[in-house]
């Protein structure tokens, strides 16, 4: 009789799991481990039989590249192979626990970790360093009714650190508390304390390991931020030729392109991804890759091909589902890129009206619902319907508030930046402008002090963005120029804010900074559309 863990598992990954890459024997096959070139190399000592050793090691790039599904398919035949693999039991339970950069858990997958982690304590097998391993992912899933997700990652970020410790030799240990460094990892501290430390650990790594998958993906993770990005590029450019079966592996190069600005290589490895994600069943996983996808066609005004991917994602919302353990985009990654993909489409174009009447849903997740309200309110009130607008605003309050009662500071702070953004260009519309400038610039602070969910490849509309389309729009253009720019540290070569850099400064009578930003914006958008829009018009004017 089958474990009653593997019977749950079986029924929830029926309707998640696609059937596992084979790996075959490409050139390069070492004699531990996974193939090189397809999921890449990894091996780790344990004390399970010899004849399921190359299972296991394919189930862990599984699992490093994401790909939960699959890995949990590979390690429960491990377990078919040697039923007292007590680490076979750790990874399922790992892979149920899924991206470490997702805040919601449902209560099937945490029960699920928890009966594989039961099972493996059951066994009474293992070395006390797979004992160790087992009461560390345990911190993540027990108590989770009454202990709170933040203080579980806390936990097992400590038992890792103690693991690796203890067991120097173990290097596995040190790339997984470096994970759990980045999983901590606060959006609110400047100093990314913690990323840099995870980044230190793993490349000391990976010159004896390039062919590592968790190594490129998890430096990518640790220097996932503005001020640390151009660090990851080694490793975005790597990552995809590493595990190139994986569509996480083809995806997250992009969240490092995008971070630099780099609209081609996103777009180029979101169309791999999506691909991959697609012949894999796995729905979340490509309208995430879409999102950062549509994203980069937009800011280089490839608008055509940015609206085939806006009706392209509206034909899988039906697919979208929230049990079982999938790829690395779990299903709210899929509810979120379903409303911003033509949120941004709309934004990004400044088609105020098309925003206003963009359509909401409901979903599980408050803070994806909020992406379709904060466009519907900012169209609404920089459309002339400033009673729409106050819906929106009242609607973006009521999801704010519901997310605060779920103690979800991340995602309140987030809405509550919307919410005040909307309805500092509702207060303009209104006529109270100095009012509006102090609403919008609260926004700004609040966004700067914080930084982006990996579930995005940046906000809806950056808020300094907006205090600088509302300075412009005031008359104040040098002000205007300072916000711009200030944005383009942090998100560069987005095309509005070079567009607004160089209206600013035409406006200003700084003919040379104007004419630099011109010149940037038609470099960004050299793949544009033709004839194209009207801003690069202009910009082809300014240039003559």
């Amino acid at each position: 009789m089958r474990p009653l863990w593997m019977v749950i598992a079986a029924l929830a990954l029926g309707v998640a799991v696609s059937p596992v890459v084979t790996a075959g024997q490409p050139p390069g096959q070492h004699d531990h481990g996974t193939p090189s070139g397809r999921l890449g190399t990894v091996h780790v000592d344990t004390s399970c039989a010899p004849a399921v050793q190359k299972e296991f090691d394919r189930g862990l790039a599984l699992l490093h590249s994401f790909w939960f599904s699959a890995a949990i398919e590979s390690f429960t035949t491990v377990l078919k192979g040697d039923p007292r693999c007590v680490m076979a039991h750790w990874g399922i339970a790992m892979s149920w626990w899924g991206n470490p950069f997702a805040g919601f858990r449902s209560p099937a997958a945490l029960n699920a970790g928890l009966l594989a982690i039961d099972a493996a304590k059951a066994s009474g097998a293992g070395t006390d360093r797979e004992k160790a391993y087992v009461a560390a992912v345990e911190l993540l899933f027990r108590d989770a009714s009454t202990v709170d997700q933040r203080a579980r990652t806390v936990a097992y970020e400590k038992a890792m650190e103690a693991l690796a410790a203890s067991h120097p030799a173990d290097i596995e240990a040190r790339i997984f508390y470096a994970l759990a460094l980045d999983q901590t990892a606060l959006p609110t501290d400047k100093t990314y304390a913690n990323q840099l430390k995870a980044a230190g650990i793993l490349e000391q790594e990976v010159t004896r390991q390039p062919e590592h998958p968790g190594l490129a993906h998890y430096i990518i993770h640790s220097f996932d931020v503005a001020a640390l990005a151009p660090r990851a590029l080694d490793a975005a450019r790597r990552y995809a030729k590493i595990a190139p079966d994986a569509a996480h592996a083809l995806h997250m190069p992009s969240h490092t392109f995008t971070r630099v600005g780099s609209w081609q290589e996103s777009i180029d490895t979101n169309l791999a991804s999506a691909a991959a994600a697609r012949k894999d069943n796995a729905t979340s996983e490509e309208l995430h890759a879409m999102d950062y996808q549509v994203y980069a066609y937009l800011q280089t005004a490839q608008d055509t091909a940015a609206r085939r991917t806006v009706d392209a994602s509206s034909a899988l919302g039906a697919k979208v589902q929230t049990a079982g353990a999938g790829n690395a985009a779990p299903p709210q990654a899929g509810y979120y890129a379903l409303a911003a993909i033509p949120a941004r489409y709309a934004l990004e174009r400044d088609a105020w009206g098309e925003a206003a009447a963009l359509i909401p849903r409901q979903t599980p997740f408050a803070w994806a619902d909020a992406v379709t309200h904060f466009a519907r309110a900012l169209g609404a009130a920089r459309s002339g319907n400033p009673a729409a607008a106050r819906q929106d605003i009242d609607r973006l309050a009521a999801l704010r508030d519901a997310l605060h009662k779920t103690n979800d500071v991340y995602w309140t702070e987030q809405v509550e930046i919307q919410r005040r953004a909307a309805t500092a260009w509702l207060t303009l519309a209104e006529g109270r402008q100095a009012e509006a400038l102090t609403l919008m610039r609260e926004a700004a602070d609040r966004e700067d002090a914080t930084d982006k969910a990996a579930v995005t490849p940046g906000p809806i509309k950056p808020a300094r963005e907006l205090l600088g389309d509302m300075l412009l729009q005031l008359n104040r253009p040098a002000e205007a120029l300072v916000e711009f720019e200030t944005t383009l540290k942090k998100e560069p070569n987005r095309f509005r804010a070079t567009y607004g850099a160089a209206r600013a400064a035409e406006a200003a009578g700084q003919g040379q900074k104007a004419s630099a930003h011109y010149a940037s914006l038609l470099q960004i958008s050299k793949s544009a559309d033709q004839p194209g829009r009207r801003e690069l018009g202009e910009a082809r004017q300014s240039r003559r």
